[in-house]
């Protein structure tokens, strides 16, 4: 059984005489353990296509299935949960919060799922260890270079262990280095048994994966 599937999947906006198709009847699968890149010029629908991934949006034909059940009538809370417990996500932006400390970043979505403290710290410090950055849980975002935020917004997302990883342009903003960095990071985990799905304009992250899925005007093209 396929862990994300989307079977002729649409996503219409400017609905009446002047519609924009972001996704036009979208088909794919994604098993389990994959790590597939998704690729396409800037307006192809790539982010859509991962919002919608993501439980993020609802297409507006079509029907997605995530691990095995559909995710068409769930309520808004039942979406939460199911983002909170299944998914991580990573994006070109980093997305900390300046004020926290990099273990304070990766310890605040695992307060809201209600996790002991110890068990957070623990999460917490463990999620930094596997990304390199232990000796950093005490710096502030602005202490660290963009390539080590990246590290700690990755770290916040696998924090909770979730058996999907979803990343949006993940080296966009990166010196090699730190792409590099990232890179190693990415396919270490999906090695380590996650499913790993990337969006990515980088030619070397789309290499690194075991399948691409090129998007373009809405449409998947190969």
């Amino acid at each position: 059984m396929s862990l994300l599937k989307l079977c002729n999947v649409s996503k219409i906006y400017n609905q009446g005489e002047n519609r924009i198709f972001a996704l036009d009847n979208v088909s794919m699968e994604i098993e389990n353990g994959e790590f597939t890149a998704i690729v396409g010029k800037s307006g192809s629908g790539k982010s859509t296509l991962l919002n919608i991934l993501g439980c993020l949006d609802t297409p507006d034909r079509g029907e997605y299935y995530l691990n095995g059940r559909s995710v068409e009538h769930l309520s808004e809370n039942e979406l939460s949960r199911i983002r909170n417990s299944t998914i991580g996500f990573v994006f070109q932006s980093f997305n900390l919060i300046p004020t926290l400390t990099a273990f304070e970043n990766v310890e605040l979505p695992l307060k809201y799922r209600g996790i002991s403290k110890n068990e957070r710290k623990c999460l917490a410090l463990s999620a930094l260890e596997e990304v390199g950055l232990s000796e950093r849980a005490r710096h502030n975002p602005s202490q660290l270079s963009g390539g080590q935020q990246q590290r700690v917004a990755i770290a916040r997302a696998i924090a909770s262990q979730p058996p999907l990883i979803l990343a949006d342009e993940p080296t966009g903003n990166l010196d090699t280095k730190s792409e590099n960095d990232v890179i190693r990071i990415l396919k270490r985990l999906n090695q380590s048994g996650r499913t790993v799905v990337v969006i990515t304009h980088g030619k070397k992250l789309a290499r690194v994966a075991d399948r691409r899925i090129t998007i373009s005007d809405g449409r998947i093209t190969h």
